[in-house]
């Protein structure tokens, strides 16, 4: 799941959306949450560099996932997440094709490391250590169309949650490690030249905010995101593609919502969108999404 933050990155996020690594909420004991969410993204201007262009040679570049996820409640003070997405990328234009295949697994804790509540509201901290995998051999070095960056991954996040009644506002931070992968070349430039097929991948820190309303049966949210690719990174080369250790910075905002029906509480459905805002060697992407969960109760007494 790290990856959906480097989903090449030039394609966009692929996010994951209930009971997540970067929201408030919470699974209790015993009980399975589990679903799939669909996203479309696409872009036609990005930024080389500091330096925002069209390139005629891609046109429009397309990626779609279609993501498998689950949270369970192992104890009261942890869950386990698990997301597994199949991803697909194409341009309009050009020679390149795309790719498509399974990308990564991700599995994240997510420990309930405070919670007090006073009146009517509740403050509360998260504490999340995610690692991903790539599950295929698929070509990170084919930005902008790979579809992934094909690293290993070690994160720590931190969140704080406050609600009022029925508002709220979540704030995190996450750093985001990354291993070094082998392309399928034996060297390769970036300020200088390498000889050999490694690249060291920077790491990341993503901040994320979210306000919004939140019932049992609605939630609705507004949110920015932040990620800054730290030390090693270097820009796109003028008329160039886009490189897997490139540094790929991008300010995002979204809208979500949530709904479950009052005749069945444990099903859910959810849509939004994604928008970015400003960037570095990134595409300027509109990402929509939707999707589908079910809560099942693992509990001997059902309640």
């Amino acid at each position: 799941m790290k990856n959906k933050y480097l989903l090449g990155l030039l394609l966009a996020p692929l996010f994951l959306f209930s009971q997540t690594e970067t929201d408030g909420l919470f699974m209790s004991k015993n009980y399975f949450c589990f679903g799939t969410v669909y996203q479309h993204n696409s872009w036609n201007e990005y930024w080389e560099g500091d330096f925002k262009r069209e390139n005629l040679n891609l046109g429009t570049v397309y990626s779609s996932s279609l993501a498998v996820m689950g949270n369970y409640g192992l104890t009261k003070k942890l869950n386990v997440l698990i997301s597994l997405p199949y991803v697909k990328t194409k341009a309009s234009a050009g020679t390149l094709a795309g790719q498509e295949g399974v990308q990564d697994l991700t599995l994240s804790l997510k420990h309930l490391t405070f919670k007090r509540k006073i009146n009517r509201t509740a403050y509360t901290v998260y504490t999340v250590l995610g690692l991903s995998t790539p599950l295929s051999d698929y070509a990170a070095d084919f930005l902008p169309l790979s579809i992934g960056a094909k690293s290993k991954t070690a994160t720590l996040r931190l969140i704080a949650d406050y609600q009022n009644k029925r508002f709220f506002t979540t704030f995190s931070a996450a750093y985001v490690k990354r291993a070094s992968i082998e392309i399928d070349r034996n060297s390769y430039f970036t300020t200088k030249p390498y000889y050999t097929n490694r690249v060291d991948m920077p790491d990341v820190i993503n901040v994320n905010y979210k306000i919004g309303y939140r019932t049992n049966t609605l939630i609705a949210e507004a949110s920015l995101e932040n990620m800054v690719t730290q030390s090693g990174g270097f820009d796109i080369t003028s008329n160039n593609m886009p490189f897997p250790s490139n540094t790929m910075n991008a300010l995002r905002t979204g809208v979500f919502t949530k709904y479950s029906p009052k005749q069945n509480p444990r099903l859910s459905f959810l849509a939004g969108c994604n928008y970015t805002l400003n960037g570095r060697n990134v595409g300027q992407t509109t990402s929509i999404y939707g999707g589908l969960f079910y809560i099942l109760n693992f509990n001997k007494k059902q309640s």
